[in-house]
């Protein structure tokens, strides 16, 4: 093939994808003088990718598959806006070898494999049948075309039992299930095989031995079209959920300088099968013994910011660059390792649920200013909308420093200064995990978040007098900025009297805990705060960042505060508090559903019944599950009873809060 077609200069770029990752490229090739192209379906018409484009093309409606997943409609785009190469970001059709070829065909260089390379390696069991050939390590499964259960599940006895169910054409944990018995397998394979279909539009599997105890470890390659392939070190990405990687870093704590440079090797060699080009990540899965082969990403991963960080490359500008049909502008020898970065990931979930997934609008977004050592990639701002339609990401904060220990000390400091209100983040989650013990000794596994679940997503400290003091200052602050703007508003509860002094009285709930009382004392001197027998002196003072200043007896403290109606968020040197308000004057009302009801946590598809009226039901039992932002949840049982009513089918897109099927709890 004429490589001129393949590889060439460009000025115009498409970007397939959305949220940061598309920030994320648009950001490097402005920085290289192209001009970009943002794609957008209606639910992402005010995103922030969108106006960081200089141009942006509606695709269609909400749903991926409607938009971004429409090959022919991303095509039509490109050609509208006059764009002459396509960047797919990650995930949607970035390891989709028909849409590469489409790319192609129709005149446009895709800055990626080609779609032979892409076929080769991003199928899991096509890429480990090269793989063997090429002598590469592998861990033990069945990679066969053949796909009925029978097949499968005679696979997975003579694998011996865990195994690992995984989608072929799959990646970020979707298609994937761990099975520990026959029983399970059955089940587990249909979840998977749903999933797969959803996601990739391929539900083939592999089977592979669950390695126990196992650590994840990947080694990014690039490659370009004058037969130059390079590794640029290893990241170590063993803290997972559900197989989906939270915490990522470079290099690897776990491989010694000897241990680097073999699976370095081991990479380099696995592309070279293909004789690879473009930006790659080689994974592989250790046991602490050896190291096994587990697939290639034939794109740019999640965590391409922690490479970026220890060897000084700009993976996306080097993308462009092969793209351009030029040679890489270092040698193996040249790549230098320098310090240490970490990378946790920002989810619109709720870990105190589950890590449901959390939509709705932002209200509040503060991330800490980019310095030397610290990085923020983000797709979202204030005001943005989450989808329930899109993965959860909403941003990445990485850090760097010249130790391991320096770099998490770091990103938990970036992640004590992040805050998003509106919807519910994994933030705390994630400054517990990255401080836990365990992790700063590097004593951890795959499966280590499962089994510190319910330290990591503890409750929150309990509110002290920092914390009631704060609220009210938050409050008298918000009510006298109102004041201001309203000339005779009763709320001038601060102000000074020439006599006389006044009181007004503030009760606030921590979740479902006891109310606690604060009372202000002002009007003539001092305004003082009293919560029981103690007594402060105080003052507050906005600063630039939204937060105040906060003085209490002479002691000086920082606090972030977000009002949302009774609702306050405060952020002190203690942590992170969401405190309740109680409404002075009462009426406070909360509407509740009956718990014999199942209703849809947030908008989704139903995509399978699990239990049939009239069943009865223990206590978990699975009853239904929904697709929501690409993920299944299966909604189950609160007790035991009889299932009494469903009241939705199999392909009915529900509403959040709507009631799905009712249960009738048993006798007692």
């Amino acid at each position: 093939m004429d490589r001129s077609k393949l590889y060439r200069r460009f000025r115009t770029l498409l970007i397939a994808n959305r949220g940061e990752i598309a920030c994320r490229v648009i950001r490097t090739a402005r920085a290289m003088g192209l001009r970009t192209v943002a794609v957008y379906s209606e639910a992402d018409r005010d995103a922030l990718h969108v106006a960081e484009a200089d141009e942006a093309v509606l695709l269609g409606p909400a749903r991926a598959r409607d938009s971004y997943l429409n090959i022919a409609r991303v095509i039509e785009a490109a050609h509208q806006s006059g764009a002459e190469a396509v960047h797919p970001g990650y995930g949607f059709l970035s390891e989709n070898a028909e849409f590469a070829q489409a790319c192609l065909d129709a005149g446009l260089v895709f800055v990626g494999p080609t779609a032979a390379m892409m076929t080769a390696m991003g199928s899991k069991s096509g890429s480990k049948f090269l793989m063997e050939q090429a002598g590469v390590p592998l861990v033990p499964g069945y990679h066969g075309e053949a796909q009925d259960e029978t097949v499968l599940a005679k696979a997975a006895d003579e694998i011996g039992f865990p195994v690992l169910v995984k989608a072929s054409a799959g990646g970020g944990g979707r298609g994937m299930r761990v099975v520990t018995s026959a029983g399970e397998l059955s089940a587990a394979i249909v979840s998977a095989k749903r999933e797969a279909k959803a996601a990739f539009g391929d539900d083939r599997m592999l089977i592979e031995k669950y390695v126990q105890n196992p650590r994840h470890i990947e080694v990014q390659i690039i490659g370009d079209s004058h037969g130059n392939l390079l590794s640029l070190f290893e990241r170590e990405c063993t803290l997972q959920r559900r197989h989906q990687k939270v915490i990522e870093e470079a290099p690897s704590p776990t491989l010694n300088a000897t241990q680097r440079d073999a699976v370095c090797a081991a990479a380099r060699k696995a592309a070279g099968a293909v004789n690879y080009v473009g930006a790659g990540t080689i994974e592989f899965v250790s046991d602490g013994k050896d190291v096994f082969f587990i697939e290639m990403n034939t794109r740019l991963q999640v965590e391409h910011p922690v490479t970026e960080l220890i060897t000084g490359v700009d993976l996306v500008e080097w993308q462009l660059r092969v793209a351009f049909g030029e040679k890489l502008p270092l040698k193996q020898d040249e790549i230098k390792l320098n310090g240490h970065a970490i990378e946790a990931r920002v989810y619109a979930e709720n870990p105190q649920k589950n890590f449901m997934p959390s939509v709705g609008r932002i209200k509040t977004w503060r991330t800490p200013d980019a310095t030397d050592g610290l990085r923020v990639d983000a797709g979202y701002r204030a005001g943005d909308a989450v989808s329930p339609h899109y993965d959860a990401m909403l941003a990445k904060v990485i850090a760097w420093a010249p130790t391991r220990a320096a770099a998490i000390e770091r990103l938990n400091r970036g992640l004590e200064e992040t805050d998003v209100r509106g919807i519910v983040t994994n933030i705390p989650f994630l400054s517990a995990l990255v401080t836990h013990r365990d992790v700063r000794a590097n004593t951890i596994d795959t499966g280590f978040i499962e089994r510190e679940l319910k330290g990591l997503t503890a409750s929150s400290s309990t509110m002290g007098d920092l914390e009631l003091c704060a609220a009210v200052a938050a409050i008298t602050g918000e009510e006298q900025r109102a004041a201001r703007k309203e000339a005779h508003s009763p709320w001038q509860t601060s102000g000074w009297m020439p006599v006389g002094r006044r009181q007004r009285v503030f009760a606030f709930r921590q979740g479902q805990g006891a109310e606690q009382k604060v009372t202000l004392h002002y009007g003539c001197g001092p305004s003082t705060l009293s919560i029981g027998e103690r007594e402060f002196g105080f003052s507050a003072s906005s600063v630039e960042d939204g937060g105040f200043d906060l003085t209490l007896d002479g002691m000086k403290s920082r606090v972030v505060a977000v009002i949302e109606g009774h609702e306050l968020y405060l952020r002190t040197r203690n942590g992170r508090f969401d405190l309740h308000w109680v409404d002075p004057f009462g009426g406070e009302t909360e509407e509740q559903v009956g718990e014999d009801k199942i209703v849809a946590p947030l908008p989704g598809t139903v995509v399978a019944l699990l239990a049939e009226e009239g069943a009865i039901l223990e206590k978990g039992a699975a009853i239904l599950t929904l697709e929501v932002m690409k993920m299944e949840q299966t909604l189950r049982a609160p007790f035991a009873g009889v299932l009494k009513k469903i009241k939705c089918k199999v392909g009915d897109i529900v509403g959040e809060g709507v009631e799905l099927a009712e249960i009738e709890p048993a006798a007692a």
